[in-house]
């Protein structure tokens, strides 16, 4: 097996990476996942790695975290997000697109649909409503996508954001 190599690097205290994720929505809900340590919630996805492209991480991060094959859609939003996280402070580039996952995925809005251990971190996975309430109450960032999740944009944005300090209880 190939070594993994992740766009990221450190600088101290600071660290910047690439980060992609997806959107993948299902009648009116959207999957999200966490590692259980945290106390917020993102979009499913994850770090970029050098020599391929954002739409082969998705995928690749679909098949490793869910054991599914994505369809990645359209580019919805390329972020600069500069946010402070386990006592560092970071820089990411994100990329977020549409996606959809087979309809064999397991689909139920009261529970948790899907758990893995992907390295030190265990994963949870869940499906919540699509609307700006259901996302704010969840905490999810980047937070600018609760403004939007209801209406996305129909060409991709560029945003430079700042999520703030998300070691915050």
């Amino acid at each position: 097996m190939q070594k993994r190599k992740p766009i990221r690097l450190n600088a101290g205290h600071a660290r910047f990476q690439v980060r992609v994720a997806g959107l993948a929505f299902r009648d009116g809900y959207v999957l999200v996942h966490r590692a259980v340590h945290e106390s917020f919630w993102t979009f499913p996805g994850g770090r970029a790695e050098i020599g391929e492209t954002s739409e082969e991480t998705l995928r690749r991060e679909m098949m490793e975290e869910l054991g599914v094959t994505a369809t990645v859609g359209r580019l919805l939003w390329s972020v600069e997000n500069f946010f402070h996280y386990e006592q560092l402070d970071w820089h990411e580039l994100g990329l977020y697109y549409l996606m959809d996952i087979p309809a064999e995925f397991p689909f139920d809005p009261e529970r948790i649909v899907h758990r893995i251990q992907d390295g030190d971190n265990d994963l949870e996975f869940k499906w919540v409503r699509a609307t700006r309430e259901a996302l704010v109450a969840l905490d999810i960032p980047p937070y600018f996508i609760a403004e939007e999740i209801e209406n996305l944009p129909l060409t991709s944005r560029h945003l430079v954001w700042r999520d703030g300090d998300l070691d915050r209880a």
